[in-house]
């Protein structure tokens, strides 16, 4: 493959609509291939912004506007980095022979738990908790009644958790009615899912070129509220568990097609697994990847996406702690103890312009054993804090 320099006639380009962290780490290895980076979003100097060779601030879901900027620049290749965007924009961009990662209708399937939870169980035929898909809190009521207690209630379009809730009561319900209709995105519809008894739940990152698809080792990981805290690489789980896992990512990932990195969820029990989510791009539980392989998430999402072999080495057991702010600020300075900075761990600081309770602001990395790792980064993320 030929590779150009940024801000030349015939520099390759990608464009991130959505430029958070996973877009900032995205953009970082693009710019180590000499690939000319624009990032878009929706506010000013976002992490991928500060990174790239130039950015832009839209409405991101207003089509027209997602539109002027693709034909303005012309980029190669457009890379969709968060749920909120216009799929429209993406549908009509492909029409005029953009080149969508992956595909325009793989990020409309995604970007909408219907349309994705419907693919995999209905077409795919991959096993999945029972779910029902409601508009009205009566016919929520009825739903969960069906599903039975514990269920999963959470709006059909929403990022990182938001609007998660688990009902474990009927008495349970207007709460999470409530939580639901509170969250970031589209709330007109939710879906009400069987609360599987899992013994854990993985994401197990699965990586398209084209050619060939390769798996990550399963990264383990713990959510609050939907959202990831703590994510560790390996989990230990049985041979026929891993084997299944990576029958269904790659049966979801060959549906969905496209080349890319697909952060695929799933929930395991015993030997048995069930398909959750599967998102088209870099996941947040992946951050570990930057400190356990030769080749992190991004840079292989970077690989995929121009054609490149996707060969990698795996260094070692690792895990990952996500600082949130409790606090609001326009001008956010995150205290960091110096003791995160020794042989084994460090921490990334993510460079947001406004800290938010609850916004992820920094994430702690730490190689070692898992036990270990995992250990160490619940310590050291006490170190983090708002200054």
């Amino acid at each position: 493959m030929l590779f150009s320099a940024p801000l030349k006639n015939n520099s390759k380009k990608i464009m991130l609509l959505g430029s958070g962290e996973l877009g900032k780490e995205v953009a970082i290895e693009a710019q180590r291939l000499g690939i000319e980076v624009v990032a878009v979003d929706r506010y000013e100097n976002a992490p991928a912004q500060l990174v790239s060779n130039r950015s832009y601030v839209i409405n991101m879901q207003d089509k027209e506007a997602v539109l002027e900027i693709i034909r303005l620049e012309k980029p190669d290749y457009i890379l969709p980095e968060i749920e909120a965007i216009s799929i429209d924009a993406l549908f009509a961009a492909e029409e005029e022979g953009f080149c969508v990662i992956p595909n325009a209708e793989a990020v409309n399937k995604t970007m909408n738990r219907k349309n994705i939870r419907r693919f995999a169980a209905e077409e795919l035929e991959i096993k999945t908790s029972r779910y029902h898909f409601v508009c009205t809190y009566e016919d929520m009521c009825y739903a969960a009644e069906d599903v039975g207690f514990p269920c999963v209630i959470k709006p059909v379009m929403s990022s990182s958790g938001h609007g998660q809730s688990i009902a474990r009561t009927p008495f349970d319900l207007e709460n999470s009615w409530e939580v639901a209709k509170e969250a970031r995105g589209d709330a007109s519809e939710l879906i009400v899912e069987e609360f599987i008894p899992f013994d854990y739940e993985i994401t197990l990152l699965t990586v398209r070129n084209g050619k060939e698809t390769v798996f990550c080792e399963p990264i383990g990981h713990i959510q609050k509220d939907g959202d990831y805290i703590y994510s560790w690489q390996p989990m230990q789980m049985s041979k026929k568990a891993l084997k299944r896992s990576k029958a269904i990512a790659q049966s979801i990932t060959d549906g969905l097609g496209g080349r890319g990195l697909f952060g695929v969820e799933l929930f395991v029990k015993g030997d048995e697994v069930y398909f959750s989510e599967v998102s088209p791009r870099p996941h947040d539980t992946g951050m570990v990847t930057l400190i356990t392989q030769s080749q992190s998430e991004f840079a292989l999402h970077v690989r995929a996406v121009l054609g490149l072999p996707l060969g990698f080495t795996f260094y070692g057991d690792g895990a990952s702690a996500a600082f949130k702010s409790g606090v609001e600020s326009h001008e956010p300075v995150v205290d960091v103890a110096d003791k995160l900075f020794d042989t084994n761990s460090f921490v990334r600081v993510f460079g947001k312009p406004e800290a938010h309770v609850g916004r992820r602001m920094a994430v702690v990395l730490v190689f070692d054993k898992v036990n270990k790792a995992l250990k160490k980064a619940k310590k050291l993320i006490k170190k983090v804090k708002d200054a």
